[in-house]
């Protein structure tokens, strides 16, 4: 699992860990780090020249220290830094080590462009350190540093020193002129901005350089779960279970207009081992399950969880259309745990006392707020920075929330928040929605708790979706059918050598 903790947590740590260290050992550590990547990052591309972008703070020290190690080791380093805002450890390191140093005007001259010798020196790098902003600073490049990001060639190999100039440390927005890094070389743990939509694309590959951080029980502001994860989590039935004890789910969805959304929902649930399958529907759908899944059982019976709404019309009058509307209605009335997803979302009114996962994309999301609090909320807005609007529905409703998109941002109520990223964007696809729900259905089935439910859910839906057809589109349907030898594949990669 990867923890990334927030900027007031990583302080914290570092302060205990500082009282303890000689002075500079913990910088030291984070230069070792660093100076390694990138020498190894020079060493893959076949180059020998290494630039480094010194803004003002400590990541600008990381990287001026960098280079100063790299020019000692006979590399052809450089570093652009401010006239008068400089570490001076690090500037007489690099001094001594014979780095190139090109000093650039005040930040305070909004108007300052950028010296025909820093052009160069950035122009010619085959790896280039980003120490701009530290993880301190707030979205957006400052002025001075915009001209250096502009110069950085097509051709380089962009290295983030904690994170890239100009994005948001906690993830929720950033700078889209700021960069956008080739590798984060991060210390000790993620941030946020590594794992949220607004700076994972920028930060590219993902380097942890331990240098001693111990964040006892802090609770990390976001979570991710690794492919290494599932076996761990994963509801096994041993050599006693039978198919009750492993669970039994029961979907109310699909309609006369969406039928397929009820084959896709109980098709996943079957293929991701959950003990049995009850289907609550009308006619139409109803006769594509009996054909599609032989296993599931129709009709309303003991069930351990239930999923509502893939497919479901909540306004529609057709045949048997107001025996299922009933039947979803008591059930949300009802004690046990609940996915409620797409038509089903409509039927929430507020909080239920039983475990209860919503699963909205952002329009839906935006939706359920504006109609459940007292503004309006966009779908623009919830795309633009989802784990703050799956923060306000869970608090808004006391449930678990997993907000679809690329991300799948998923936060409990009681704060607890995953980012996962692990499918293709060919999943974006009508029923891949439906998928999941039944996937996610089987796990509140077994017995797991909604908010790992969702996070786990996630990653085996993408896990899925890649190995459906690698590289290339898929549907839904096969998305289901993937499901068993992905689970089976997860399981083994889990298991110690």
């Amino acid at each position: 699992m990867i923890a990334a903790y927030d900027v007031a947590a990583v302080r914290a740590a570092e302060g205990v860990l500082l009282a303890t260290l000689p002075e500079g050992e913990l910088m030291a550590r984070a230069v070792e780090g660093l100076a390694a990547v990138a020498a190894i990052r020079v060493r893959e591309r076949g180059g020998h020249r290494v630039t480094a972008l010194v803004g003002p703070g400590n990541n600008g020290a990381d990287a001026l220290h960098a280079v100063a190690r790299l020019a000692a080791d006979g590399h052809l380093a450089g570093a652009v830094l401010l006239a008068d805002r400089v570490h001076e450890g690090a500037l007489a390191q690099a001094q001594a080590a014979g780095v190139v140093l090109v000093r650039e005007p005040d930040p305070g001259d909004a108007s300052a462009g950028i010296s025909t010798a820093a052009t160069e020196l950035i122009g010619e790098a085959d790896v280039v350190l980003d120490g701009i902003l530290g993880i301190g600073a707030r979205a957006g490049l400052p002025a001075y540093a915009r001209a250096w990001v502009g110069a950085i060639p097509d051709s380089a190999y962009v290295i983030a020193v904690d994170l890239p100039s100009g994005q948001d440390p906690m993830g929720s927005g950033g700078d889209p002129d700021g960069v956008f890094a080739d590798e984060t070389v991060t210390f000790s743990c993620a941030k946020p901005v590594h794992l949220l939509p607004a700076g994972e694309p920028a930060s590219g590959l993902l380097t942890i350089i331990d240098i001693g951080l111990d964040f006892g029980v802090e609770v990390p502001a976001l979570q991710r779960l690794d492919r290494v994860d599932v076996a761990s989590l994963w509801p096994v039935p041993g050599v006693t279970d039978d198919k009750y004890s492993r669970g039994v789910l029961g979907i109310i969805a699909g309609s006369e207009n969406f039928s397929g959304a009820a084959v896709l929902a109980v098709t996943a649930a079957a293929n991701a081992g959950v003990g049995m399958v009850r289907y609550v529907g009308t006619a139409t759908p109803q006769g594509l399950v009996r054909a599609a899944v032989p296993e599931a059982v129709h009709g309303l019976g003991r069930v351990q969880a239930w999923v509502i709404g893939p497919g479901l019309e909540v306004g529609r009058r057709a045949a048997g259309a107001s025996e299922q509307l009933a039947a979803a209605r008591a059930v949300l009335d009802g004690e046990l745990p609940l996915v409620l997803d797409a038509g089903g979302l409509d039927l929430l009114t507020g909080p239920r006392a039983a475990p209860t996962i919503l699963t909205p994309h952002a329009g839906e999301c935006a939706r359920l707020l504006t109609r459940l609090g007292d503004r309006e909320v966009t779908r623009s807005q919830v795309s633009a920075d989802p784990l703050r609007y799956a923060r306000e529905l869970a608090s808004a409703t006391t449930a678990s929330v997993l907000l679809k998109g690329a991300w799948s941002i998923v936060v409990g109520p009681d704060g607890t928040a995953y980012s996962q990223n692990d499918g293709p964007a060919w999943l974006a696809t009508a029923g891949s929605g439906d998928v999941l729900a039944g996937l996610l259905g089987s796990l509140l089935a077994a017995g797991l708790p909604a908010t790992s439910a969702g996070a786990l859910a996630a990653l085996v839906h993408g896990v899925a979706a890649q190995e459906a057809n690698p590289g290339g589109p898929i549907r839904a349907l096969r998305v289901a059918e993937a499901l068993p030898q992905a689970i089976a594949g997860l399981l083994r990669a889990g298991i110690p050598d």
